[in-house]
This record gives structure tokens, C-alpha cells and sequence, in this order.
């Protein structure tokens, strides 16, 4: 099943979901913040998105632990106010960062 990832800034803050629901920090598995989620810039914030994505993807944190740095530098870093993704872009991301 694929699955579809969104971000927004709202005026109530910053919003990112996973088919409609909020995406978990994982913050339990790996802490890179708790500020919660940013992007358009790399650090903190963006690392913890960036590693919410990848675990929430592949369900495996050690695997997203890996991979977070490139993904958030290569992505995340240069997304912009909204944005969207598939369960098949990351896929193709991971393919390209491999």
C-alpha cells in the first residue's frame, strides 16, 4: 500500500501527516529535537522529520538512522512551504542516494 506524506506551515504551527493523521516524531527511538518537525533548512528539526519519514517508511530505526543525514540534506533541506510525498518517492530517493 502506498502511502502519502504531507507538510504544511499553518497559522497554527507546523503540520505533517501520514494519510491524513499526524506522522510520529519517534522521538522514543532517536531525539535529534524537541522542537517537533521543520524543513527548508538543515538541522535539528529537519533531522527529526527526516528520520520520521525514513521510520515511518521502512519500520526499521537503525536502518533510518543511516540514512537520515543524506535524506534530510538531500530532501527535506529543499522542500518547500507545502509539500507532498509517496511511499514510491521515497523508495526512488533511496534508490538515487544508495
Amino acid at each position: 500500500m502506498t502511502k502519502h506524506y504531507a507538510g504544511d506551515r499553518t497559522i497554527d504551527g507546523i503540520v505533517v501527516t501520514v494519510d491524513g493523521e499526524p506522522l510520529d516524531e519517534h522521538t522514543d527511538s532517536k531525539c535529534y529535537t524537541h522542537n517537533g518537525f521543520e524543513w527548508s533548512y538543515e538541522g535539528p528539526e529537519p533531522s527529526q522529520l527526516a528520520y520520521a519519514l525514513l521510520v515511518d517508511h521502512l519500520g526499521d530505526p537503525a536502518r533510518a538512522e543511516g540514512l537520515q543525514p543524506a535524506f534530510m540534506r538531500s530532501v527535506v533541506a529543499n522542500f518547500q512551504n507545502e509539500w507532498e510525498m509517496t511511499s514510491a518517492d521515497i523508495d526512488r530517493i533511496l534508490a538515487r542516494l544508495a
